[in-house]
């Protein structure tokens, strides 16, 4: 399908997608990125308890992952971010005739959605390589500078960030610029399904959408921050560091979505 084409339906039911775009990103794009930076947080309380965090989430099994993550998360992010440049490549560029706060507030929010996006797919690329085929993480992914969070030795993630400055900065834009595109746009969004329509009502909705914006902001930095300082060579109990500080694989050995090992028994 050419662009052409994709722009040709989002004019034929754009009022649809469009709802459809701002609602995936409150539910449950935003859901989850609150969840991620929370979970990230843990961090600041010792690498033992990001490890924990970790290990929680992936007692959840490789399957019940690998459905959670395409379906409450990739598809979303693809479709959120597919509609979200139609409507970038769609807008007009006036700030510089209208520059007021509103209109500021219109571009910004545009811009930070290319960023988010990009961030978005450069950093599932770096820790975890975008797809879990031995073949591609091995050959692919690792050459390149991808997949080095493995989920079994969490102590893996302030390791990488910790090996460049350059990395800090790149997520700080990243994860700044996601943050920002959730509380504006659910102060957009309800503009969008009519839930404050008076100019009052906007000013009020205000409030809880900055303030919501700001609490992320600080748990993002927080975590990143986190990172940075983590003592990484204390590996917790029960936790190994894997050669070259990232998942390794040996032939003849099963491998599942997230790099977990499978026993003889098949169990994790």
């Amino acid at each position: 399908m050419q662009i052409s084409d994709c722009a040709s339906v989002f004019g034929r039911h754009e009022f649809l997608i469009r709802r459809l775009h701002s609602l995936s990103g409150l539910v449950p794009i935003g859901g989850y990125l609150a969840f991620h930076l929370a979970t990230n947080a843990a961090i600041l309380d010792g690498v033992a308890a990001y490890q924990h965090r970790a290990d929680q989430i992936h007692r959840l099994g490789p399957t019940t992952i690998l459905v959670l993550e395409w379906s409450l998360i990739f598809l979303p992010i693809l479709f959120h971010g597919i509609v979200g440049m139609l409507i970038v490549c769609r807008g007009k560029r006036n700030l510089s005739q209208y520059p007021y706060t509103g209109n500021f507030r219109y571009t910004l929010q545009r811009a930070t959605g290319v960023i988010a996006m990009l961030f978005i797919l450069w950093h599932v690329f770096h820790m975890h390589g975008w797809f879990r085929w031995q073949w591609w993480v091995e050959g692919v992914a690792r050459p390149l500078g991808g997949a080095q969070f493995n989920p079994a030795a969490a102590v893996t993630a302030p390791e990488v960030l910790q090996s460049s400055w350059v990395l800090v900065v790149l997520y700080a834009i990243g994860t700044l610029a996601c943050v920002y595109h959730l509380a504006n746009g659910i102060w957009t969004m309800g503009i969008t399904w009519g839930v404050w329509t008076s100019p009052r009502a906007q000013r009020m909705a205000n409030i809880p959408c900055m303030l919501g914006g700001l609490i992320l902001a600080v748990v993002g930095m927080g975590a990143l921050y986190g990172m940075c300082i983590a003592d990484t060579s204390a590996v917790p109990a029960g936790g190994e560091r894997p050669a070259h500080s990232h998942a390794s694989f040996e032939p003849g050995e099963e491998t599942v979505p997230g790099g977990i090992e499978l026993t003889e028994e098949g169990r994790i």
